[in-house]
């Protein structure tokens, strides 16, 4: 296993300051999914800018929750509706509403070719299937027009299940996740289903008194071992890159998961 904490490249302003629930980026353009019932949205801006560029607004009964890009299409998943909506990526105009098996969480684009090392939500690298996540320790592999599921992968970490899988990407041939309520990474081989990395992300945080106000949103920047990261309600956005590293206590807080949120709340 491979132990990594992240050096913070530069800070960037938070467009919206949303409920982040998915973020997704291709050169300067990010997509990024706000979530809660009533203020759900997905939003666009060019990356460092402070305002937003275009929105969609979601209608009061979804929540919204992680995105991916598929070709020109952008999925967004919802909470607890089990419902999955497809968007224009340029107009942010819906396209597709269609039924969905499982809670929404985290979802990203796998590149068809198993190669590939980052960037696979630009539109010229053709996606393979899609995986998702609805905070156990599962992921899904999915059909990437359809979501209809292929396969479920049981994720492990030296034995132990690793729950509260959130937002998603793809990088370096590894799924990485957020796990709720932590500052914690896991890289995962999603044909094993192993949790291969673990990064210590606590260089990227931001303070906040409300509990909910936890680190999520991660996407994988086209530079190896480079992403982009950041929370709900939080005021900006980090780009950072991974440092090789020991366990600094980071595999412990991973495993436990959101003890601390679940206390508070």
């Amino acid at each position: 296993m491979w132990f990594f904490r992240v050096e913070v490249v530069r800070t960037l302003p938070h467009p919206g300051r949303g409920f982040a629930q998915g973020l997704i980026v291709d050169g300067d353009t990010v997509w990024e999914s706000g979530g809660q019932y009533g203020m759900s949205v997905l939003r666009r801006y060019r990356l460092g800018a402070a305002e937003v560029a275009a929105e969609a607004g979601l209608p009061p009964d979804l929540f919204a929750e992680g995105i991916c890009r598929v070709g020109a299409s952008i999925w967004q998943l919802t909470w607890k509706e089990r419902v999955a909506l497809r968007w224009d990526a340029a107009t942010l105009e819906l396209a597709e509403k269609t039924r969905f098996n499982r809670e929404g969480w985290g979802i990203c684009a796998v590149p068809a070719a198993a190669t590939a090392a980052s960037g696979p939500d630009a539109v010229d690298i053709p996606v393979g299937e899609v995986v998702t996540s609805d905070g156990t320790s599962e992921l899904v592999r999915r059909d990437p027009v359809t979501l209809e599921p292929r396969a479920v992968v049981h994720v492990r970490c030296a034995g132990n299940r690793v729950r509260w899988l959130n937002d998603l990407t793809w990088a370096g041939g590894l799924v990485w996740a957020n796990v709720l309520g932590t500052t914690c990474l896991a890289g995962i081989d999603l044909d094993s289903g192993e949790v291969t990395a673990v990064v210590d992300a606590r260089a990227a945080g931001e303070r906040h008194a409300h509990p909910e106000l936890v680190m999520n949103g991660i996407a994988a920047l086209h530079q190896r071992g480079e992403f982009l990261l950041t929370g709900k309600g939080w005021r900006s956005i980090r780009h950072v890159r991974l440092i090789q590293d020991r366990d600094r206590g980071q595999l412990d807080r991973l495993l436990a998961g959101p003890k601390e949120l679940l206390r508070r709340t």
